[in-house]
Order: structure tokens, then sequence, then C-alpha cells
């Protein structure tokens, strides 16, 4: 079973932070950047999230800025923190809502999140912890899902990318300068540039003021 393409979309400012020390993020891109991204959510089966951007954010994930169908929402949610009133469970739009875990999610957060219409599916651990991506991505595949937009956080796109597991990107850049706060990508154990993870097929396209980036990872051509 082939797994989906997998494309990771966010947004950063000119050095690379998603937001701010105080973690606000919510103005980094403007509406037109975020209207691209809306496109995108529209144009793929499944968006893609761990659960501290739920956690966080309290996201809905849904296609509100352009027409078009809204994705089957995934959680990538280990131990199910993700609350019974969240608004990928409360809301209950477009096709569902899809939580992973692992077995050492508890039963009754199990059920609880099914009570609510939720699907709960359970994929093996990761080598180093947490779910399986690769796992989760051909059993996605085998549910009919062909394309996945990942909106976040940083660990989950830091794990997708390490496990060379991403096929695409697009990346929107903000015309803004913060000096600190989290980044979108963690540590990939890159030493040197002749290391580096490359970009093929690249274009750039004004938002506004905002760039956006898009390319394909070049180790998947």
């Amino acid at each position: 079973m082939m797994r989906p393409r997998v494309t990771l979309c966010f947004a950063q400012t000119l050095d690379g932070r998603v937001a701010a020390v105080d973690g606000s993020s919510q103005w980094i891109s403007g509406p037109e950047s975020l209207r691209f991204c809306h496109h995108l959510r529209a144009n793929s089966d499944a968006i893609m999230v761990g659960v501290g951007t739920v956690l966080r954010d309290d996201p809905r994930l849904t296609t509100r800025l352009v027409a078009g169908p809204d994705p089957l929402r995934v959680i990538v949610d280990t131990h199910l923190r993700t609350p019974t009133t969240a608004a990928v469970i409360r809301d209950g739009a477009g096709t569902g809502t899809l939580l992973a875990c692992t077995a050492a999610a508890p039963l009754e957060r199990r059920i609880a999140l099914q009570e609510c219409g939720a699907t709960v599916l359970t994929m093996p651990e990761a080598a180093g912890g947490g779910v399986d991506l690769a796992a989760l991505l051909t059993a996605l595949g085998e549910r009919g899902v062909a394309s996945v937009m990942v909106e976040g956080g940083a660990r989950l796109i830091t794990s997708l990318l390490r496990a060379n597991l991403v096929d695409a990107l697009a990346v929107t850049i903000a015309p803004i300068i913060l000096g600190s706060g989290p980044s979108a990508i963690g540590d990939l154990g890159i030493l040197t540039l002749n290391q580096a993870l490359r970009l093929t097929n690249v274009t750039w396209t004004t938002y506004g003021a905002d760039v956006v980036i898009e390319g394909d990872l070049a180790h998947h051509q």
C-alpha cells in the first residue's frame, strides 16, 4: 500500500520563528497567505497536527476561507490528551476526526473520545517513543487518503523529516522579525551543508506582504 503524499505547510518570520516567546502566532502571516493555506486544506484528503497544537491553539482545522471540502482531521496523540471539548472534536464538521494513539493511551480516554464521534486508531509505538508515523501514514493510505497536509507542530514536523516521510513543503515567510521564539523545525541531526535537505521544483509566490515558497524534497525525486 502506497502511503499518502505528505506536504508540510507552516508560516514563519524572516528569522525562522513560528511564534513569539509568549506563544502568540495568530498574526504571523497575512490574510492572503492564510487563504492560500485554506486552499491547500480544500485540496488535501487529510490535515494532520500533533496534540501539542490542539492543546495550545485549539484549531478547527476546517476549510473556511475558500470554497471546498473539509479534510479528514488527524491528530497524532500518543496518550489521547485531546480534550473532548476541543474544536476538532466538538464541531463535528467535515469528514470527521481521527486520533492516532498507542497502546499506552488510557481506556477511559478512548471511550470518551469515541463517544464524542471521533475515530481512535491504535498504532505501533515508534522506536524512540510516540506514534509510529510510517505505520500511521500506511494506515491512512489503506483508508483511501492520498494526500496529507501537515500544519504542525515542530515535534511532528521534525519527526516526519527525520523519518524521510515528507514529499513537499509550502512555507509562508512573513516580513517580520522576532529574534526569539520557537522554530518550526527542530534538530534533524544535520552537521554539514552537504547533508542539508534541499527542495526542487521550487516556486515563489507573493500573497499580500508574504512570500510562499513551495517545492519537493530532492530525495523523493
